[in-house]
């Protein structure tokens, strides 16, 4: 499958009409760069739906998800992107509060 070695949350919303060139275009403005095996996460603004971008080394991959009912834990705060650990994504993509998940915490489905 992917790997994925870091995992980035950015903080401010996208149309998720976009494509795979305007999504990739906002990782490079955001984040400075699209890195290999590195995937970014953005959201709607009312956060019912992620896009989530990945950069392979050799592609891009570009995904996404909808919550039919709630809304994505987002962080809305000053930062521009926020790092997260894969069990953090988790709980993200679940749609769990995941900012107070640290190293060591993680979250099962019974």
């Amino acid at each position: 499958m992917i790997r994925i070695d870091s995992i980035w949350l950015a903080t401010e919303p996208i149309d998720m009409r976009v494509g795979m060139d305007t999504a990739l275009a906002r990782v490079v403005k955001v984040f400075g760069a699209a890195r290999p095996h590195h995937a970014y996460l953005f959201a709607n603004k009312r956060s019912t739906r992620i896009k989530v971008l990945v950069y392979d080394g050799f592609g891009i991959w570009l995904a996404t998800r909808r919550l039919n009912k709630g809304r994505f834990v987002w962080n809305n705060g000053a930062t521009v992107c926020v790092g997260l650990n894969h069990d953090q994504l988790r709980a993200l993509v679940t749609g769990l509060p995941w900012e107070n998940l640290t190293h060591g915490h993680t979250i099962s489905v019974l």
